[in-house]
């Protein structure tokens, strides 16, 4: 049985961070696919110690 050759090369996925939108923190970091819309989470801030919204920002 012949092997197959990998023509193609996958997507890698890219490493972006969850920045608090009211202290500019940077909390959490995610790896995930190129492409799609940005994220927008409701998210726990240490610094606040209450949940805001994050924002996706890459490196």
């Amino acid at each position: 049985m012949a092997k197959k050759k990998s023509g193609g090369r996958k997507k890698k996925s890219e490493s972006i961070f969850l920045v608090c939108e009211e202290t500019g923190d940077k909390n959490y970091a995610l790896r995930r696919k190129p492409g799609g819309e940005k994220l927008k989470l409701m998210k726990y801030s240490p610094r606040l110690r209450k949940h805001t919204l994050h924002l996706e920002k890459k490196k």
